[in-house]
C-alpha cells in the first residue's frame, strides 16, 4: 500500500554500510520503523541521511505492507525546515535528548493525531524562539497527558507526590518524592514557554528531571535508561 503522511524522526540506525533503519512518529500511523536503502551515497541525495536527524519533521512517500517488518520509504521532503535547532548547540542537544525519550515511550503503530501535532508544535516553538532552558522539562512534564500519566492535581497543595499513583498526597511512603522534591514539581504546573523569568536554578533543573524520568519509568513499560541525559547537565551548569 502507498501513502503519504508525516512523521518525526526519532532515531536512525545504520544498517550495513550505505542503509539506515529509521525510527518515526507518524501523523497517521503512529510509531513506524523504515528501511532507507543507500542512505549514505552520494548518488542519493533524495533520500540522503542528513535527512534523519532526530526531530526532522518530513512528509514522506512511503510503502507500507503492514506486515510487522520494516517498511520502505520511496520519497520525502522537509514538512518544516529548522532554522537554528540544527545550528544551536543548545537547541540541537535538547532535541537529541527528547528525541530518545519519545522514542523510549510511544510504541504503538496506531495514529496519534493530537500527540504529533503537538510535539510538531512545540517543536516549531522551540526552533523560531530563544534558547529557554525550560523547555525540555515542560515537554516531557506535558507529553504525560498524551501518554496517559499526567499527574492528578486535585490536591496539588499535599506535602509529597507518589508517582506510582501519579498524584498528590499527604502519606509519605518510600517510593514518594520529598517534601522539596515534590515543591519542585508542583512549580511545572506553573511554567509555559517563553515565560520571561525561570522559576528554576540549574541544580533545580537536574534535579527535576531525574524525577521526570523515574516518572516515566514507573509508568512506560519497558523505559530505558536515557544515555543522552549525560548532555543534559552539561548545559546547565
Amino acid at each position: 500500500m502507498q501513502v503519504k503522511t508525516e512523521v518525526i524522526v526519532l532515531s536512525a540506525l545504520r544498517y550495513q554500510e550505505k542503509s539506515l533503519i529509521v525510527k518515526c512518529f507518524s501523523k497517521d500511523f503512529g510509531l513506524q520503523m523504515y528501511f532507507v536503502r543507500n542512505a549514505f551515497s552520494k548518488r542519493n541525495k533524495g533520500l540522503n541521511s542528513a535527512y534523519f536527524q532526530p526531530l526532522t519533521q518530513l512528509f514522506i512517500d512511503a510503502t507500507h505492507r503492514n506486515k510487522g517488518n520494516l517498511e520502505y520509504i520511496n520519497d520525502l521532503r522537509l514538512s518544516y525546515p529548522y532554522q537554528t535547532v540544527s545550528t544551536d548547540f543548545y537547541k540541537n542537544s535538547v532535541c537529541i535528548f527528547l528525541a530518545e525519550v519519545l522514542s523510549a515511550s510511544i510504541k504503538e503503530p496506531e495514529a496519534h493525531t493530537e500527540f504529533f501535532l503537538f510535539i510538531k508544535t512545540a517543536l516549531i516553538w522551540f526552533d523560531e524562539h530563544e534558547f529557554t532552558p525550560d523547555f525540555h522539562l515542560w515537554f516531557l512534564f506535558n507529553i504525560t497527558k498524551y501518554l496517559g500519566f499526567f499527574p492528578d492535581d486535585s490536591d496539588m497543595d499535599a506535602l509529597y507526590f507518589n508517582p506510582d499513583e501519579g498524584s498528590f498526597t499527604m502519606h509519605y511512603t518510600p517510593n514518594c518524592f520529598g517534601e522539596d522534591e515534590t515543591g519542585l514539581l508542583r512549580r511545572l504546573f506553573q511554567i509555559k514557554p517563553g515565560i520571561q523569568k525561570s522559576p528554576f536554578r540549574n541544580p533545580e533543573r537536574r534535579t527535576l528531571l531525574k524525577l521526570l524520568l523515574q516518572y516515566y519509568e514507573t509508568h512506560v513499560t519497558g523505559f530505558r535508561h536515557i544515555r543522552s541525559i549525560e548532555i543534559m547537565p552539561e548545559l546547565f551548569q
